[in-house]
Protein backbone atom coordinates (compact mmCIF):
# COMPACT_ATOMS: atom_id res chain seq x y z
CA UNK A 1 0.00 0.00 0.00
CA UNK A 2 1.31 3.08 -1.13
CA UNK A 3 2.35 5.98 1.92
CA UNK A 4 -0.90 8.60 0.29
CA UNK A 5 -3.12 5.83 0.75
CA UNK A 6 -2.19 4.37 3.80
CA UNK A 7 -2.24 7.78 5.80
CA UNK A 8 -5.42 8.66 3.94
CA UNK A 9 -7.03 4.92 5.22
CA UNK A 10 -5.30 6.66 8.41
CA UNK A 11 -7.40 9.60 8.08
CA UNK A 12 -10.88 8.09 7.99
CA UNK A 13 -10.17 5.60 10.71
CA UNK A 14 -9.32 8.44 13.07
CA UNK A 15 -12.63 10.11 11.89
CA UNK A 16 -15.05 7.12 12.42
CA UNK A 17 -13.25 7.41 16.41
CA UNK A 18 -13.45 10.12 17.10
CA UNK A 19 -17.32 10.10 16.09
CA UNK A 20 -18.06 7.32 18.07
CA UNK A 21 -16.21 9.22 20.91
CA UNK A 22 -18.67 12.06 19.97
CA UNK A 23 -22.08 9.83 20.08
CA UNK A 24 -21.19 8.30 23.27
CA UNK A 25 -20.91 12.14 24.94
CA UNK A 26 -23.87 13.03 23.06
CA UNK A 27 -25.79 9.69 24.37
CA UNK A 28 -24.13 10.33 27.99
CA UNK A 29 -25.97 14.07 27.53
CA UNK A 30 -28.93 12.76 27.43
CA UNK A 31 -28.55 10.22 29.75
CA UNK A 32 -27.53 12.85 32.23
CA UNK A 33 -30.82 14.84 31.65
CA UNK A 34 -32.88 11.97 32.12
CA UNK A 35 -31.88 11.47 35.38
CA UNK A 36 -31.86 15.11 36.06
CA UNK A 37 -35.60 15.47 35.13
CA UNK A 38 -36.58 12.43 36.98
CA UNK A 39 -35.17 13.52 40.19
CA UNK A 40 -36.87 16.95 39.54
CA UNK A 41 -40.32 15.52 38.76
CA UNK A 42 -39.98 13.42 42.01
CA UNK A 43 -38.52 16.00 44.06
CA UNK A 44 -41.56 18.84 42.78
CA UNK A 45 -44.32 16.23 42.24
CA UNK A 46 -44.25 17.09 38.56
CA UNK A 47 -46.13 14.58 36.66
CA UNK A 48 -45.63 15.75 33.35
CA UNK A 49 -41.83 15.79 33.79
CA UNK A 50 -41.72 12.73 34.91
CA UNK A 51 -43.84 11.12 31.60
CA UNK A 52 -41.37 12.92 29.56
CA UNK A 53 -38.69 11.05 30.96
CA UNK A 54 -40.37 7.63 30.93
CA UNK A 55 -41.48 8.88 26.80
CA UNK A 56 -37.68 9.95 25.59
CA UNK A 57 -35.70 6.99 26.93
CA UNK A 58 -36.69 5.24 23.50
CA UNK A 59 -33.95 7.69 22.43
CA UNK A 60 -31.46 6.39 24.81
CA UNK A 61 -32.49 2.84 23.61
CA UNK A 62 -31.92 4.05 20.36
CA UNK A 63 -28.74 5.78 20.68
CA UNK A 64 -27.13 1.86 22.27
CA UNK A 65 -28.23 0.43 19.13
CA UNK A 66 -26.73 3.10 16.75
CA UNK A 67 -23.11 3.10 18.44
CA UNK A 68 -23.10 -0.55 18.85
CA UNK A 69 -23.60 -1.25 14.99
CA UNK A 70 -21.30 1.39 14.41
CA UNK A 71 -18.72 0.14 16.87
CA UNK A 72 -19.21 -3.74 15.27
CA UNK A 73 -18.53 -2.43 11.82
CA UNK A 74 -15.22 -0.30 12.79
CA UNK A 75 -14.37 -3.85 14.25
CA UNK A 76 -14.75 -6.14 10.80
CA UNK A 77 -14.24 -3.43 8.53
CA UNK A 78 -10.64 -1.87 10.44
CA UNK A 79 -9.83 -4.90 12.49
CA UNK A 80 -8.04 -1.81 15.29
CA UNK A 81 -4.99 -3.00 17.51
CA UNK A 82 -4.05 -1.83 20.88
CA UNK A 83 -5.52 1.69 22.35
CA UNK A 84 -7.94 1.80 19.22
CA UNK A 85 -9.46 -1.30 20.00
CA UNK A 86 -9.43 -0.61 23.46
CA UNK A 87 -11.58 2.47 22.70
CA UNK A 88 -13.80 0.59 21.21
CA UNK A 89 -14.03 -2.30 23.91
CA UNK A 90 -14.52 0.53 26.46
CA UNK A 91 -17.25 2.46 24.11
CA UNK A 92 -19.44 -0.99 24.17
CA UNK A 93 -19.02 -1.46 27.89
CA UNK A 94 -19.90 2.07 28.23
CA UNK A 95 -23.19 2.30 26.27
CA UNK A 96 -24.53 -0.38 28.05
CA UNK A 97 -24.33 0.97 31.33
CA UNK A 98 -25.82 4.16 29.68
CA UNK A 99 -28.81 2.76 28.92
CA UNK A 100 -29.13 0.93 31.80
CA UNK A 101 -28.41 4.38 33.84
CA UNK A 102 -31.57 5.38 31.15
CA UNK A 103 -33.57 2.64 32.79
CA UNK A 104 -32.61 3.60 36.00
CA UNK A 105 -33.67 7.06 35.88
CA UNK A 106 -37.47 6.12 33.96
CA UNK A 107 -38.18 3.74 37.42
CA UNK A 108 -37.21 7.39 39.08
CA UNK A 109 -39.68 8.62 37.12
CA UNK A 110 -42.47 6.27 37.58
CA UNK A 111 -42.10 6.93 41.32
CA UNK A 112 -42.38 10.47 40.90
CA UNK A 113 -46.18 9.60 39.35
CA UNK A 114 -46.91 7.17 41.90
CA UNK A 115 -45.73 10.01 45.21
CA UNK A 116 -47.17 12.68 43.08
CA UNK A 117 -50.86 10.63 44.23
CA UNK A 118 -49.71 10.84 47.79
CA UNK A 119 -49.84 13.62 50.77
CA UNK A 120 -46.20 15.15 50.34
CA UNK A 121 -43.89 15.60 53.43
CA UNK A 122 -42.97 18.78 55.03
CA UNK A 123 -39.03 17.79 53.92
CA UNK A 124 -40.33 18.02 50.05
CA UNK A 125 -37.99 14.37 49.31
CA UNK A 126 -35.19 15.67 50.55
CA UNK A 127 -33.48 12.20 50.84
CA UNK A 128 -34.21 11.89 47.07
CA UNK A 129 -33.09 15.50 46.36
CA UNK A 130 -29.71 14.45 48.26
CA UNK A 131 -28.98 11.24 46.75
CA UNK A 132 -29.99 12.04 43.40
CA UNK A 133 -27.85 15.31 43.29
CA UNK A 134 -24.72 13.35 44.23
CA UNK A 135 -25.48 10.18 41.47
CA UNK A 136 -26.24 13.01 38.92
CA UNK A 137 -22.74 14.31 39.87
CA UNK A 138 -20.96 11.17 39.86
CA UNK A 139 -23.02 10.43 36.14
CA UNK A 140 -21.62 13.79 34.94
CA UNK A 141 -17.72 13.03 36.30
CA UNK A 142 -17.78 9.79 34.85
CA UNK A 143 -18.35 11.28 31.66
CA UNK A 144 -16.03 14.14 31.56
CA UNK A 145 -13.31 11.31 32.85
CA UNK A 146 -14.25 9.68 29.41
CA UNK A 147 -13.96 12.95 27.59
CA UNK A 148 -10.81 13.66 28.80
CA UNK A 149 -9.50 10.07 29.47
CA UNK A 150 -8.75 11.49 33.10
CA UNK A 151 -7.43 8.85 35.53
CA UNK A 152 -7.81 11.14 38.35
CA UNK A 153 -11.48 12.14 37.43
CA UNK A 154 -12.13 8.56 37.60
CA UNK A 155 -10.89 7.40 40.42
CA UNK A 156 -12.83 10.08 42.32
CA UNK A 157 -16.29 8.42 40.44
CA UNK A 158 -15.19 5.01 42.06
CA UNK A 159 -14.67 6.93 45.66
CA UNK A 160 -18.01 8.17 45.57
CA UNK A 161 -19.72 5.57 45.02
CA UNK A 162 -18.99 4.46 48.42
CA UNK A 163 -20.70 7.41 49.74
CA UNK A 164 -23.54 6.76 47.47
CA UNK A 165 -23.94 3.72 48.78
CA UNK A 166 -23.88 5.28 52.84
CA UNK A 167 -26.50 7.31 52.01
CA UNK A 168 -28.49 4.91 50.65
CA UNK A 169 -28.45 2.75 53.69
CA UNK A 170 -29.37 6.16 55.73
CA UNK A 171 -32.73 6.46 53.71
CA UNK A 172 -33.83 2.88 54.31
CA UNK A 173 -33.46 2.96 57.86
CA UNK A 174 -34.83 6.61 57.88
CA UNK A 175 -37.73 4.75 55.96
CA UNK A 176 -38.55 1.46 57.88
CA UNK A 177 -38.93 3.70 60.98
CA UNK A 178 -41.58 5.66 59.81
CA UNK A 179 -43.28 2.32 58.54
CA UNK A 180 -42.89 1.18 61.92
CA UNK A 181 -44.34 4.00 63.70
CA UNK A 182 -46.96 5.13 60.61
CA UNK A 183 -48.12 2.04 58.48
CA UNK A 184 -50.30 4.45 56.70
CA UNK A 185 -46.92 5.53 55.33
CA UNK A 186 -45.71 2.19 53.97
CA UNK A 187 -46.82 2.54 50.30
CA UNK A 188 -44.86 6.36 50.39
CA UNK A 189 -41.93 4.96 51.88
CA UNK A 190 -41.44 2.04 49.49
CA UNK A 191 -42.06 4.53 46.65
CA UNK A 192 -39.07 6.56 48.25
CA UNK A 193 -36.32 3.34 48.70
CA UNK A 194 -37.09 2.27 45.13
CA UNK A 195 -36.40 5.16 43.98
CA UNK A 196 -33.44 5.59 46.09
CA UNK A 197 -32.78 2.18 45.04
CA UNK A 198 -32.72 3.29 41.30
CA UNK A 199 -30.40 6.37 42.39
CA UNK A 200 -27.78 4.34 44.00
CA UNK A 201 -27.94 1.69 40.82
CA UNK A 202 -26.79 4.87 39.11
CA UNK A 203 -24.24 5.34 41.38
CA UNK A 204 -22.93 1.62 40.60
CA UNK A 205 -23.25 2.30 37.17
CA UNK A 206 -21.03 6.04 37.06
CA UNK A 207 -18.36 3.61 38.72
CA UNK A 208 -18.28 1.12 36.37
CA UNK A 209 -17.84 3.82 33.65
CA UNK A 210 -15.14 5.33 35.79
CA UNK A 211 -13.54 1.34 35.28
CA UNK A 212 -13.60 1.69 31.34
CA UNK A 213 -12.06 5.04 31.57
CA UNK A 214 -8.89 2.84 33.35
CA UNK A 215 -9.24 -0.01 30.93
CA UNK A 216 -8.95 2.53 27.80
CA UNK A 217 -6.01 4.55 29.34
CA UNK A 218 -3.97 1.84 31.35
CA UNK A 219 -5.10 -1.15 29.19
CA UNK A 220 -5.90 -2.80 32.96
CA UNK A 221 -9.21 -4.56 33.78
CA UNK A 222 -9.92 -3.32 37.22
CA UNK A 223 -13.34 -4.55 38.27
CA UNK A 224 -13.65 -6.42 41.14
CA UNK A 225 -11.04 -4.78 42.95
CA UNK A 226 -10.79 -3.09 46.09
CA UNK A 227 -10.79 1.06 45.59
CA UNK A 228 -7.15 1.05 47.19
CA UNK A 229 -6.01 -1.86 44.13
CA UNK A 230 -7.99 0.71 41.42
CA UNK A 231 -5.56 3.21 42.89
CA UNK A 232 -2.21 1.65 42.13
CA UNK A 233 -3.25 -0.08 39.06
CA UNK A 234 -4.30 3.18 37.40
CA UNK A 235 -1.17 5.06 38.52
CA UNK A 236 1.11 2.34 37.11
CA UNK A 237 2.37 3.02 33.61
CA UNK A 238 1.22 0.71 30.96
Amino acid sequence: MDTTKHAHISQQFNAELEDIRTRVLAMGGIVEKQVHDAVTSLVEGDVELAESVIVNDYQVNALEVAIDEECTQTLVRRQPAASDLRLIIAVIKTITDLERIGDQAEKVARMAIQLAESERPQNQYMEIRSIGRRAHDQLHQALDAFARMDIEVALAVAQEDTNIDQEYKGIIRQRITFMMEDPRKITTSLNVIWAARALERIGDHARNLSEYVIYLVRGKDVRHISLEQMEIEARKEE
